[in-house]
């Protein structure tokens, strides 16, 4: 199943949203923070609503190319990511689990998320 991601910073904080089984999850006013730790928190979340839905074979799609490759082990975690990372790292994922980017444009999560800034206006 697919699991779209997104996290992003406004005025107010980091944000992020999730899309799984065309229902949005979005989380905002989380405090302080960059892009990429919004990012990390999206894909925090992403991995915890696949396990909760009970997805087995789970597809998180995400548009930061940086998280996803730090989590792939691609590329090195920068220090201010590792409890990220390591947060990630020690959580329960679906048996079979793939991380894969897709163009902003093509990320529900992402979509989901202009909706609702443009609907509030920030």
């Amino acid at each position: 199943m697919k699991v779209f991601f997104d996290g992003g910073c406004r005025p107010g904080g980091m944000e992020y949203a999730v899309v799984v089984g065309g229902q949005a999850h979005v989380e905002r006013d989380l405090g302080p923070g960059s892009a990429m730790e919004a990012e990390w928190l999206a894909l925090i979340a992403a991995t915890r609503l696949a396990v909760e839905c009970a997805v087995s074979d789970a597809i998180l799609l995400g548009d930061a190319l940086a998280v996803i490759s730090q989590a792939n082990g691609k590329v090195r975690v920068p220090p201010l990511c590792r409890p990220y990372f390591e947060h990630w790292s020690a959580l329960p994922h679906p048996a079979r689990l793939r991380l894969r980017y897709v163009k902003r444009t093509q990320n529900l999560a992402g979509i989901a998320l202009e909706r609702l800034r443009q609907t509030i206006g920030n």
